[in-house]
Parts: structure tokens; sequence; C-alpha cells
């Protein structure tokens, strides 16, 4: 029997991808965030399933919940928020995992910080504006960041960048940014996204905390700095140009 780490997508059931869909409606137990899975998305599972609320589990309990299915002989529908590949804890599970000798496998989600750009409408790679996305989150009561990867060090390269969970610490986010990016930079904040209650706000470093702050963001919001969000008048990519030769070369941009 095996463990399936499912990317759940942003919030919206119709987001989760068409496999990740089957495999809900087929495993006989699954375990799910409570408080960040919405309800028709656990409508995916047979009537049958056994679903555990992993709110207010530790991880031992967690990985204990599904070493005993996989030992009962089920399979196991581990839902995450998002993506599994960002700020899931899905590395520890799998580290557990594999010391009991347990079987699992991934399947993608939609991230929130996708979701969160098709909500504004903006691409995040923009030709000769910005072409590279940084994700990270801001540091608070968390594990602690690599000594290297402060947003100081983010800021020097002038790529657009992502941040989650860090809507509660917006106002330190953007002072820490505005002497890189400056307080003209475009920002803007999604929460929520794809979901009920979905709130956008869009400015600058100078004033996105207060508009923020302002529209009660707390909680599952995506904050993006960078000059792509407003960009204007940039080239076309070379990947659509008249004048290139596709007789022969893969598509690149």
């Amino acid at each position: 029997m095996t463990v399936h780490f499912i990317g759940a997508g942003p919030g919206a059931a119709d987001l989760i991808t068409v496999r990740g869909r089957d495999l809900l409606a087929r495993c006989d137990v699954c375990l799910y965030p409570g408080s960040m899975t919405p309800p028709d998305l656990l409508g995916y599972c047979a009537p049958d399933t056994l679903l555990i609320d992993t709110a207010n589990l530790s991880l031992d309990e967690i990985v204990a919940r599904m070493v005993s299915a996989h030992e009962g002989g089920h399979d196991v529908a581990r839902l995450c928020s998002g993506d599994p590949s960002l700020y899931s804890a899905v590395a520890e599970q799998m580290r557990r995992l594999d010391d009991a000798g347990v079987p699992y496998a991934m399947v993608p989600g939609v991230p929130a910080f996708a979701a969160s750009a098709a909500v504004l409408g903006r691409e995040l790679t923009v030709p000769e504006v910005g072409q590279s996305l940084i994700i990270t989150r801001a540091q608070a009561r968390s594990t602690s960041m690599p000594s290297g990867e402060t947003l100081a060090n983010f800021a020097v390269s002038g790529a657009t960048l992502a941040l989650h969970l860090a809507i509660n610490h917006v106002e330190r986010v953007c002072a820490e940014l505005i002497p890189h990016y400056g307080a003209d930079c475009p920002a803007a904040v999604v929460a929520l996204a794809s979901q009920p209650g979905e709130t956008v706000v869009r400015g600058t470093l100078s004033d996105i905390a207060s508009q923020a702050r302002a529209a009660g963001m707390t909680r599952a919001a995506t904050i993006f700095v960078g000059r792509v969000l407003a960009a204007e008048g940039f080239p076309d990519s070379f990947l659509y140009s008249a004048t290139r030769d596709r007789r022969s070369q893969p598509d690149s941009l």
C-alpha cells in the first residue's frame, strides 16, 4: 500500500489535479489539514473513506496514522495545501516513512503563488523586466531561516519576490525591501486566492502594508514585490517572434 502526498491546490476544489482527485476517490484513508481544507474538496472522497483531521495532531501522531493504515492494507491520501514541494512539512514525513519502510508518492498541486498570480492577472516573468522569481517567507516564530537566506540578500538581485507566511510581518518586510527596490516598487497581496473571502490589494512598497492591514488580511496570503507587477511597454518575447527560425529549434525564450 502507498501513501500519496497530494497537492490540494490553493483552496478551490476544482483546482486540484485530475490525478489528485482520482486518488482521493480510491484511497481508503485521507489525512487532511482541517484548518486549510475546503469541505468541497473532501467531497471527492468515497463515502466510506476514513477522514482524519490533522490540525491538532503532532508529526509523530500523523505518521503513526499513515503507518497504521499501510499495515492494515489501505492506501492513504495525505492532502497538502498548495503544492507539496513548498512549505508542506512533507520532507520530515517522508523521512519517517522511509524509516518505517512505507512507500509513498507525490502528486503536485497548484501552488498559492501561482493561483495568486492568476488572480492578479499577471505573468511573473516579463521580457527584459523580470525573468526570475524568488519564493521565500519571513522569519518569525517559525523554523529558523538559513543564515544566507535573508530578504536583503534576495533583494540585491532585483528579482520578483513571492513571500509566503509573511502577511503578519508585512510592515517589516516592506521596511527591509524599500532600500533595495525603492518605495515606488510595485507590490501586491492576495489573500485566500480562489477561496471564499478572496481579497486583493495593489500598490507599492510604500503603502501596501497599510492597505493589507485595512483589508483585514491575516492569513493565507502571498505578498508580491517586483516591477513585473506593473510592467508596460516591454518587448515581445522571442518565443513567438516572426523572425525566429522554427524549422528545427526547440521552443526557447
